[in-house]
């Protein structure tokens, strides 16, 4: 059974910076796309990025040149640094694959930025 566990969410200001972490209990990890989704209140789940195997990236353009995604296949985690976030930025963050495969999704982790 696949276990996705995201961590890091949090309380911070404008163009303050979090590291959001995910630990996959997925079987040949480093082969798969993997992606970070964000969901707002009232607003569908969007992509924000997603790393391949081979670390191509793909950023949404809300997020290109603030946000990095990377991973490290040895333990199984993909991590999403955020930097100068905004108050948009505001949203519950997932990990899964891409394409999300929907029994995968977690609980997420909650970023808010406010002052």
């Amino acid at each position: 059974q696949v276990q996705l566990v995201e961590s890091g969410g949090g309380l911070v200001q404008p163009g303050g910076s979090l590291r959001l972490s995910c630990v996959a209990s997925i079987s040949i990890f480093s082969v798969h796309t993997m992606g970070w989704y964000r969901q707002a209140p009232g607003q569908q789940r969007e992509l924000v990025a997603s790393i391949t195997g081979g670390w191509s990236t793909y950023y949404a353009d809300s997020v290109k040149g603030r946000f990095t995604i990377s991973r490290d296949n040895a333990k199984k985690t993909v991590y999403l640094q955020m930097n100068s976030l905004k108050p948009e930025d505001t949203a519950v963050y997932y990990c899964n694959k891409r394409p999300y495969v929907s029994d995968y999704w977690g609980q997420g982790t909650q970023v808010t930025v406010s002052s």
